[in-house]
């Protein structure tokens, strides 16, 4: 059987919900809910097992704050033994427009520290991750106030969009594979 887990990066905490820095979190709650499945809470990690085509989906929120999140990774590889390339970590990314998802095999983790602490204690940057886009349309000095903030109405609709969109590319990746979905994924200018 085909075995992927799909880590999902966020703050636990009500007032981290549905907030733009928790897109990770609000892709794989809508993947599992999807197909049928739940989370619970388990060690380090809000953790959900999903199966769908033959293929086994571990999804985890880590539980252990976002500039932490490499403990929880870490440990989940471990004990469900997942080499990095059988990894997805969706996060969020101010570098690019709302309009686009960014898929990738490796790489920097580009200022994230959600990133960084996983490349940290990994010891590598050679894991699969979505970048999924949040703009950077905030006054100087305030973008944490904005990563951390609300989506706006008028934003809502496309990220709902984006979030279907993102359902697709981790079933597509456990069917056709990484690179043939990069190849319909990285130049999509999505919109409402």
């Amino acid at each position: 059987m085909n075995k992927f887990l799909i880590v999902g990066l966020g703050n636990i905490g009500d007032e981290y919900a549905h907030t733009r820095h928790n897109i990770g979190f609000d892709v794989a709650n809508a993947f599992v809910r999807k197909h049928g499945g739940s989370f619970s809470s388990e060690r380090l990690a809000y953790k959900a097992e999903v199966r769908w085509k033959g293929r086994l989906f571990v999804c985890i929120c880590p539980t252990t704050y976002m500039n932490r999140s490499g403990a929880s990774v870490k440990y989940w590889m471990d004990k469900e033994r997942f080499s990095a390339e059988q990894m997805l970590v969706i996060v969020d990314d101010l570098a690019l427009p709302l309009s686009k998802l960014r898929l990738r095999p490796g790489g920097s983790a580009a200022g994230h520290n959600g990133l960084k602490d996983i490349e940290a204690v990994l010891g590598t940057q050679e894991y699969p991750r979505l970048r999924f886009g949040i703009g950077n349309n905030y006054p100087k000095g305030r973008q944490a106030d904005f990563v951390l903030g609300k989506w706006l109405p008028a934003e809502e609709p496309l990220v709902l969009k984006k979030i279907d969109r993102c359902i697709e590319i981790i079933e597509n990746i456990s069917t056709i594979g990484l690179t043939a979905t990069m190849n319909t994924v990285n130049n999509l200018d999505l919109s409402v």
